[in-house]
């Protein structure tokens, strides 16, 4: 009984991965971290621009496409050879104008799964659609 009581009180201390939005000076930004996986995402009114960034403990292989599959009421895969490596290899970004295709698969889906080459990180969208929803609201909202 106390073995159990003990393990409960654990997963009740331990904290869940969750999604957040967020502003970072003039950026909006939404970020996940879950494992040994990092989600980080941004976005520049300004640009516009929109930049996303999965980040793992292994440096993930100098490949010629990136993508993002994306499992469950809306699936899609999205790919893109327009993937930049960080320096060590561990961080791999993509920037571009527009991500609705992006921000629809995290909002309207269970689960996203990056790959390059051989490698492959997946993420639970778990909590995902209302902080999704606070970061597509972030640029639009006037700076008071």
């Amino acid at each position: 009984m106390m073995t159990r009581l003990a393990a409960l009180l654990i997963l009740i201390a331990t904290p869940a991965p969750a999604w957040e939005a967020g502003v970072d000076g003039a950026l909006c930004t939404l970020s996940h971290a879950e494992g040994e996986v990092e989600v980080y995402l941004t976005y520049d009114p300004s640009g516009p621009l929109y930049t996303i960034t999965m980040r793992g403990t292994a440096p993930w292989p100098d490949a010629p496409e990136f993508g993002i599959r994306f499992d469950g009421a809306r699936p899609n895969t999205i790919l893109t050879d327009r993937h930049e490596l960080s320096g060590d290899g561990r961080s791999l970004g993509v920037s571009d104008r527009g991500f609705g295709n992006v921000l629809d698969g995290l909002q309207f889906n269970e689960v996203a799964t990056g790959f390059s080459g051989a490698a492959m990180v997946s993420v639970s969208l778990e909590g995902a659609a209302p902080e999704v929803e606070a970061f597509r609201a972030c640029g639009s909202v006037p700076a008071v």
